[in-house]
């Protein structure tokens, strides 16, 4: 993974953030970690979005821009995921972030304070993550375990096992904005490490569909396209058609498959909040 897809961390915190400028009705999110974990800078930013007027303005250029659809996006996957987190509380033993960035949900969903928690991400996120969180905490929660990795030269299994994760817990996975950034062979080393899983195991994923990588179907993500899969920066697609067989062979069964139009409509259409979807990236659930 290459150390520019680090430099995305904060994005999907930040709109986040933002979310909790809209009334408790409209917001589809509720995050009170995610402005207070965010560097300097980025907590600037969000406060300048406190007018009505900047956060209709910051989305309305979102929508027209490169990814149409993305911010409906960011807020329906981190709501589905943690809405399946919460679900499962009762039933696994230890939580994997794989790529965590700045994500809050370990710290602030119900049920999760006594579960075992191991946030793994690129050393220079890690470091980010760790002096947010101490500025929320001061102390981190001891539950959870921050771990740095180099992806292209570290054994993931590895790793996590020296930090004290047992691969014979029932382990619920998050790989949230990860995948389009990991070369095939990333992405199956990934795999072959999920497949030592726990039986009862669970793993929510994000992925691009390869129609769009490939350069067939761009829904307005023309721009996208341009800027991130010819420079070369997202990497991989998935065929949804696919994933059954695909998951199969590591024993992994899929549960559901999402386009973010589909989870709009549960999560976006309630607030009564008109913001534009896509198709392009996908949502998928799976037990061991």
């Amino acid at each position: 993974m290459s150390k520019e897809a680090g430099k995305t961390a904060s994005g999907p915190t930040v709109v986040i953030a933002i979310e909790q400028y809209f009334p408790k009705a409209q917001r589809v999110v509720e995050d009170d970690i995610a402005f207070r974990i965010l560097p300097f800078g980025f907590r600037v930013f969000v406060r300048l979005m406190r007018p009505g007027w900047a956060r209709a303005l910051l989305i309305r250029l979102s929508e027209r821009g490169a990814f149409p659809g993305v911010w409906s996006g960011m807020l329906c996957r981190k709501r589905y995921i943690d809405e399946k987190l919460v679900e499962a509380a009762n039933d696994i033993e230890t939580v994997v972030n794989l790529g965590a960035g700045l994500d809050t949900r370990t710290y602030r969903l119900r049920g999760l304070s006594g579960t075992p928690v191991f946030e793994i991400d690129q050393p220079e996120v890690i470091r980010k993550k760790e002096a947010g969180l101490r500025r929320v905490f001061e102390v981190l929660p001891p539950n959870v375990t921050l771990v740095g990795i180099d992806f292209d030269r570290q054994n993931l299994r590895d790793v996590l096992e020296a930090h004290g994760y047992s691969a014979g817990l029932r382990t619920f996975f998050i790989w949230e904005g990860v995948t389009q950034y990991l070369t095939e062979t990333g992405f199956q080393s990934t795999l072959n490490f999920l497949s030592t899983a726990a039986r009862g195991s669970r793993l929510a994923f994000t992925y691009l569909r390869k129609d769009f990588i490939d350069g067939h179907a761009m829904e307005g993500w023309e721009g996208a396209h341009k800027k991130f899969v010819m420079g070369g920066l997202w990497l991989l697609g998935l065929e949804p058609e696919s994933l059954p067989v695909l998951l199969g062979r590591y024993g992994w069964r899929l549960v559901s498959d999402h386009g973010y139009d589909e989870l709009a409509e549960e999560y976006i259409k309630p607030t009564g909040r008109r913001l534009a979807s896509t198709t392009v990236e996908r949502i998928a659930y799976a037990e061991k």
